[in-house]
């Protein structure tokens, strides 16, 4: 038998916690000591105290707990239920992160106000470029609409190219245009260069982008959610030369290795 202090330190809680457990009956002492009101437990009830704190973490109230507990839910059941929790916590983390990444590109964009951009501006012609894609829609161009989007779609990509046998020959590209509704919706294309021309069956579009007489490009270094100082500075040059440009920025993706922070992309701006 252990005092409520030892049982406490075993199972990694407070001793307050253990009398608040006792005060609601979800975790009685093995025994209590009619004289002295000493609480004592058992080495078997740190399994029932793991649950306890196991279901808390998984975001149940006490009571829920309880009545869990009551219905006997088996180590299989409740190891299925933490790993749920753990898909739900690594993807808000995915997510947290995401946005630091954004707050971060936008601090930096601040930072960087007034000043001319000190990465190198080339225009250039682009020639015409097949690829295969895919298509969906994004909420807007915010980058938190975007990245949830874009990604799955080359994930999705690059498994249907692999199964039809069309081998890409050059980089990912995507482009973006305003969705027909009209409603501020992000019409987002993800491909990547290939030779292959349509073919019966295949659940992929190929799509001839035209030629491009002149462009205003910029290289990106970092993963994506980095990138808005970069096509802000694009931006701030084409103003500044007093060029026009005309739709969305195109996407090249030169290097992806699976290290995001290495990660090459050119951004590419038609201009009038």
């Amino acid at each position: 038998m252990f005092t409520i202090g030892d049982f406490a330190r075993h199972g990694r809680v407070s001793a307050r916690m253990l009398r608040h457990y006792d005060a609601i009956g979800l975790l009685r002492p093995q025994h209590t000591d009619a004289f002295t009101g000493y609480r004592y437990y058992s080495a078997v009830q740190l399994d029932r105290l793991n649950r306890i704190v196991a279901l808390k973490d998984l975001g149940f109230t006490l009571q829920q707990v309880q009545e869990i507990l009551e219905d006997k839910v088996t180590p299989e059941e409740l190891r299925g239920m933490l790993k749920l929790r753990q898909v739900e916590l690594e993807e808000a983390m995915s997510v947290a992160a995401a946005r630091l990444a954004q707050v971060e590109a936008r601090l930096r964009s601040i930072e960087s106000e007034g000043r001319m951009p000190t990465q190198d501006v080339v225009i250039k012609t682009l020639p015409a470029v097949r690829i295969a894609e895919l298509s969906a829609v994004a909420a807007s161009y915010a980058p938190e609409h975007i990245g949830p989007v874009i990604s799955p779609l080359y994930d999705e990509l690059f498994t249907r190219l692999k199964a039809a046998g069309v081998t890409p020959i050059g980089p990912g590209v995507a482009y973006y245009e305003d969705a027909p509704e009209g409603d501020g919706t992000i019409l987002v294309h993800a491909g990547c260069t290939v030779a292959a021309g349509a073919a019966d069956g295949q659940n992929f579009e190929i799509v001839d982008l035209p030629a491009v007489e002149r462009a205003a490009t910029i290289v990106h270094r970092g993963p994506m959610d980095t990138i808005m100082p970069t096509e802000q500075n694009l931006a701030r040059w084409i103003d500044a030369g007093g060029h026009v440009s005309v739709g969305y920025a195109r996407e090249v993706y030169l290097e992806c290795p699976p290290d995001k922070q290495k990660w090459v992309t050119e951004l590419q701006v038609p201009l009038a």
